[in-house]
């Protein structure tokens, strides 16, 4: 038995019931919060990254975003466009079902037809979940480096304004050389 599903714009994919070859599978949009692809995921990893988190503890699609952008420490946030429609997916294949409602929203647990299709992609999930932790542990780095220049800029600045012996064209030097600096970091 083969079905068709749709899924962003016109890209189509056919499968079977399991026929998604290992990790292969639809869901062709992981974007970064900025456009950019995330590099840890393959085409279709997102789909057993997700059955692996319903696996952990049911989870409604709020909570799924955010665990993935956690466990990525900020660098992929899937959007409730590519979440929900991978649910209805994982439900309709009889990899998920819908569990009690939490307020309004619509809880999923993982069926045993979910855990050993999981368990069939073991592999390529733990070796995403791997690569999540890397991208987390990168951009944690980044943040604290960032931080740290950030923390600089500040008492550069407080030291100067104490200081208080301006001129206005030293004022507009200083308002202009952080808009510049804002400007170039948002090119970056």
């Amino acid at each position: 038995m083969h079905r068709h599903h749709h899924f962003f714009g016109d890209r189509h994919e056919q499968h079977g019931r399991h026929g998604w070859g290992g990790m292969g599978g639809h869901m062709g949009h992981r974007r970064h919060r900025e456009g950019r692809v995330a590099r840890f995921l393959e085409h279709g990893d997102l789909r057993f990254v997700v059955l692996a988190l319903i696996a952990e503890q049911p989870r409604h699609g709020y909570e799924l975003i955010k665990e993935l952008e956690d466990r990525t420490g900020g660098a992929y946030r899937p959007s409730p466009g590519v979440i929900y429609p991978l649910l209805a997916l994982l439900e309709d294949e009889g990899f998920i079902r819908a569990a009690q409602a939490e307020g309004g929203r619509k809880l999923f647990e993982i069926t045993d037809e979910g855990k050993a299709a999981l368990e069939q992609n073991r592999a390529g999930v733990d070796a995403v979940f791997g690569r999540m932790a890397e991208a987390s542990q990168g951009s944690r780095q980044a943040g604290a480096r960032v931080g740290r220049a950030m923390a600089n800029l500040g008492m550069a600045l407080g030291q100067r304004m104490r200081r208080g012996d301006f001129t206005d064209a030293q004022i507009d030097k200083i308002i202009a050389m952080i808009d510049d600096t804002a400007a170039a970091v948002e090119k970056v």
